[in-house]
């Protein structure tokens, strides 16, 4: 039972190595962090007994690894449904093309309930927007009279999604 305690508290001294920001802000994550984070995403309801077996951290430690990855914004938790089984039968990516400043229209777009993922790119289009809705009713309304009415909003072009053949959160940490 000591040894136990104490490779546990050995375990526990490994963890001490904290995650430092690099030049941009962002967490510097070191192997534990990464490993408990793919833990994650092969199952995100795994116990956090089972994920300290697997990385060598105690269950405590893992816990709190787990909270201070949530707190940074590293990861999130939650529960990915298929759009379809919870009533939104129509999804589409819309292009937007602004004039003036990308970063107001994306914030903008945040701000929609219907709006689940938005990036600003380089290319064809200055952001990207994926929009889940009831119908196309729906969708035509939060396009047409949503984000065409946002100051700057030069052009869109709606990629309306037929079926989805793969959706996954599995990219591990590489």
């Amino acid at each position: 039972m000591h040894s136990e305690h104490v490779a546990s508290r050995s375990a526990d001294q490994k963890d001490s190595s904290r995650e430092s920001r690099n030049g941009n802000g962002t967490p510097q994550l070191d192997a534990v962090s990464l490993a408990i984070i793919e833990q994650l995403q092969e199952d995100g309801r795994r116990p956090y007994a089972a994920i300290g077996k697997a990385v060598g951290l105690s269950e405590a430690a893992v816990r709190q690894r787990v909270q201070k990855l949530l707190d940074q914004g590293v990861m999130q938790i939650v529960a990915v449904t298929d759009p379809l089984t919870v009533g939104f039968r129509r999804q589409a990516m819309v292009g937007i093309n602004v004039e003036g400043d990308v970063e107001s229209i994306a914030d903008a777009l945040t701000a929609m309930s219907e709006v689940e993922y938005v990036v600003m790119t380089a290319g064809s289009f200055d952001i990207l927007a994926e929009i889940v809705c009831e119908d196309d009713d729906h969708l035509l309304d939060v396009i047409n009279k949503r984000i065409r009415a946002l100051p700057s909003v030069r052009s869109t072009e709606s990629f309306v999604y037929l079926k989805l053949k793969k959706q996954t959160y599995m990219w591990g940490t590489r």
